[in-house]
C-alpha cells in the first residue's frame, strides 16, 4: 500500500508542472497616489497617474495557485501646496511587480483571486525637480521597493480586472525646502523624507 501511495504522489508531482499554464498579455491602469511626509512641511493631495506594459501569468490549475509578473512604465503625480502656491510633481519609473495569487470561482467563466507580493521600481525621470517657484526641491530616489495586496476577477480566462494597494517600504524621494520658505517654517535646507502610497485599478488581457 505504501508503495502504491508513493507512486501516486510521485506521478502527481510530475503531473503538476505538465498542467501548469503560462499566459502572456498586456496590462494597464490608473494610479491614485498620496505623498506622505515625515515632517509637516507642505500639504499634498491625492493625484492621478497611469501604468502600462506587458505581463505574464503562471497558474497551477489543480490548486488554483499561481504567480504573475509585469514590466510597467509607471507615472505617478503629487501636488504640493504652500502659502497659496501649488506645484505638481511627476514621478516616472519602471516597475516590476511579482505577485503570488490564489483563485477560486466558477470554472473558466468567472474566477476570483487574491494576490500579494513585492514590487521593484527604478526611476526614469529627472534626478531633481524644482518646486514652488524654486522655493523647494524634490530629489528622486533611484530605486524603490514596495508591496502589493489586492483582489481581482478573471472573465473567460482572458480579461482580468483588479484593484490593489501599493505600499512603499522605503522613501520615494527627499523634499528640500529652501530660501525664505524654509526659513519661515524652520526647515531651511533640511531633507524631508517622502513616501508615495498608491491605490491601483488595473485591466489586463491575456492572449
Amino acid at each position: 500500500m505504501k508503495k502504491i501511495l508513493t507512486l501516486v504522489a510521485f506521478i502527481a508531482a510530475l503531473a503538476l508542472p505538465a498542467q501548469a499554464q503560462f499566459d502572456f498579455g498586456v496590462k494597464g491602469g490608473l494610479n491614485v497616489s498620496k505623498l506622505s511626509l515625515d515632517k509637516k512641511v507642505l500639504t499634498s493631495d491625492n493625484q492621478m497617474g497611469f501604468f502600462i506594459g506587458p505581463t505574464v501569468k503562471f497558474t497551477l490549475p489543480v490548486i488554483n495557485l499561481g504567480f504573475d509578473a509585469a514590466a510597467l512604465f509607471d507615472q505617478r503625480s503629487g501636488e504640493f501646496e504652500y502659502d497659496n502656491t501649488s506645484t505638481k510633481l511627476k514621478l516616472q519609473s519602471f516597475q516590476i511587480p511579482i505577485n503570488v495569487r490564489w483563485g477560486f470561482g466558477i470554472g473558466n467563466v468567472v474566477n476570483l483571486y487574491i494576490f500579494a507580493g513585492p514590487q521593484f521600481g527604478f526611476n526614469l525621470g529627472n534626478k531633481v525637480t524644482s518646486l514652488l517657484s524654486d522655493g523647494a526641491e524634490w530629489q528622486y530616489e533611484k530605486t524603490a521597493i514596495s508591496g502589493n495586496a489586492g483582489l481581482g476577477v478573471t472573465l473567460l480566462n482572458h480579461l482580468q480586472v483588479s484593484v490593489n494597494y501599493n505600499l512603499s517600504f522605503n522613501k520615494s524621494g527627499n523634499l528640500v525646502v529652501k530660501n525664505e520658505n524654509g526659513e519661515r517654517i524652520g526647515y531651511n535646507g533640511d531633507k524631508v523624507n517622502a513616501k508615495m502610497n498608491t491605490w491601483q485599478i488595473a485591466v489586463a488581457y491575456y492572449f
